[in-house]
C-alpha cells in the first residue's frame, strides 16, 4: 500500500526529476523538487523532443520498456496537461526515414514483419512513397513510415510538468545551489544530469557515464501535423508552435558546452539537404548543452548502491523524454509502494 504523506525530495528539475515528482505527487506524497539553477537548465531544456522506438527486429526487455512507455505517453501527457492547464506539445504523427538502396528496402520489409509481431497492433512500420511537399530525399523514392513515433515540445512539457506537480501540492525550489540538497528530507531521488554522472563516476574503476555535448536549432516553419523525419544522426521534428526543430550533434570534446558553432551550421545544411522543405526557413533558436550519457548507454533508474534511501534517475541522453513516463512510475512504485519491477539493465551498478 502506498505510503501517502511520505516526504520525498527530488534533486534536479529536468524531465526525469519532474516525472518522478509528478508520479509521486499523484499518489499522495509530499514532494519537494530542488533545482540548483532553473527548470530545464540542463539537457531537458533543449529543442528537439523526438519520441521514437527502437528498431523492432532487435528485441529484449529494454525495447519492451520503451514500447510500453511510448504507448502510455498520450494518456500520461494528457493527464499532465489536465492537472496543469498547460499544453505539453505532445502528438503522435509518426516518423519518415529514407531508404537509399535495395538492401535498405529489404531490411525495412523484415522490420515491418517484426513490428507486426511485437507492437501489439498499436502501430505500424510500413514502406511508403516519399510524400510530396514534406519528406526526405530518398534514392529509392521510398521511406519507412512508423506510426509509433511521437513528439513533445521539451520546454513546454517541462513547464506543464512543473505546474502539474505544484497543482498536487508539490514545491519546486529553483536557484537553490548545490548545497540545498544536503538538507533533503525523506527518500531522495537524484536526477542531476551530466553533473550527476560525474559524481557517480568519482569512485575509481566505476565510471557511470559522462556528459556529451549536443547542439540543435529551431526554424520558423509551420508543419505541425507532419511526421518527423529521421536520418542517421539527424532528427527533423515539427512542433505545434509553428517551429521545426533540427538536432542534434553528438560531441565528445568541446571548448564551451553551452556555445553553438559551425558544427550546428553543418547540421542545419545537412537537414536542408535531407528535407528540402526546410530551405529558406529562418532560424529562431539555437541551443547547446550537455546530455547525460550513461556508460551502459541506458538510463540509470533505481537505488543508489551503498546509499540507503537514495535513488538515481539519470542518463536519459536521447531517450529521456520517451522513457520519462516509465521512469517516474517505476521509482514511485519502488519508493512509495515497495514494488520493484525495474529491469536489471537499468539499475545503477
Amino acid at each position: 500500500m502506498a505510503r501517502a504523506g511520505l516526504d520525498l525530495t527530488v534533486v534536479g528539475a529536468g524531465v526525469f526529476g519532474l516525472s518522478v515528482a509528478w508520479a509521486a505527487a499523484r499518489r499522495g506524497a509530499r514532494v519537494r523538487v530542488i533545482e540548483a539553477a532553473r527548470i530545464g537548465s540542463g539537457a531537458s531544456g533543449g529543442l528537439v523532443g523526438a519520441l521514437a522506438p527502437h528498431a523492432p527486429d532487435r528485441w529484449g526487455v529494454v525495447q519492451q520498456v520503451q514500447l510500453d512507455a511510448l504507448l502510455a505517453a498520450a494518456d500520461w501527457w494528457h493527464a499532465v496537461e489536465a492537472a496543469s492547464g498547460l499544453c505539453a506539445g505532445y502528438a503522435r504523427h509518426g516518423r519518415l526515414q529514407p531508404m537509399g538502396d535495395d538492401r535498405a528496402v529489404a531490411l525495412a520489409e523484415a522490420r515491418a514483419a517484426a513490428a507486426a509481431a511485437r507492437w501489439q497492433g498499436a502501430a505500424d512500420w510500413r514502406i511508403v512513397p516519399v510524400p510530396s511537399g514534406w519528406g526526405p530525399v530518398s534514392a529509392t523514392g521510398l521511406a519507412v513510415h512508423d506510426t509509433l513515433s511521437a513528439r513533445i515540445h521539451p520546454r513546454r512539457a517541462l513547464a506543464a510538468l512543473a505546474a502539474a506537480v505544484a497543482a498536487r501540492g508539490g514545491a519546486i525550489v529553483e536557484d537553490a545551489g548545490p548545497a540545498a540538497a544536503d538538507r533533503a528530507a525523506g527518500p531522495v531521488v537524484w536526477a542531476t544530469g551530466a553533473a550527476g554522472l560525474d559524481a557517480l563516476s568519482a569512485a575509481p574503476g566505476h565510471p557511470a557515464g559522462r556528459g556529451e555535448k549536443g547542439q540543435a536549432l529551431a526554424l520558423r516553419l509551420d508543419r505541425a501535423g507532419a511526421p518527423q523525419i529521421a536520418a542517421p544522426g539527424l532528427h527533423v521534428v515539427p512542433h505545434a508552435d509553428g517551429t521545426v526543430a533540427v538536432g542534434s550533434t553528438s560531441e565528445r570534446t568541446w571548448d564551451d558546452p553551452a556555445a553553438t558553432d559551425a558544427q550546428l551550421d553543418a547540421l542545419h545544411a545537412r537537414a536542408v539537404a535531407v528535407c528540402p522543405a526546410l530551405a529558406g526557413a529562418p532560424v529562431v533558436a539555437r541551443w547547446a548543452g550537455l546530455r547525460p550519457r550513461a556508460a551502459t548507454r541506458l538510463p540509470l533508474v533505481g537505488p543508489w548502491p551503498g546509499r540507503p534511501g537514495h535513488y538515481i534517475a539519470n542518463g536519459g541522453f536521447k531517450i529521456g523524454f520517451a522513457l520519462a513516463p516509465w521512469a517516474g512510475a517505476a521509482l514511485a512504485d519502488l519508493i512509495l509502494d515497495g514494488t520493484d519491477a525495474i529491469p536489471d539493465a537499468f539499475r545503477p551498478a
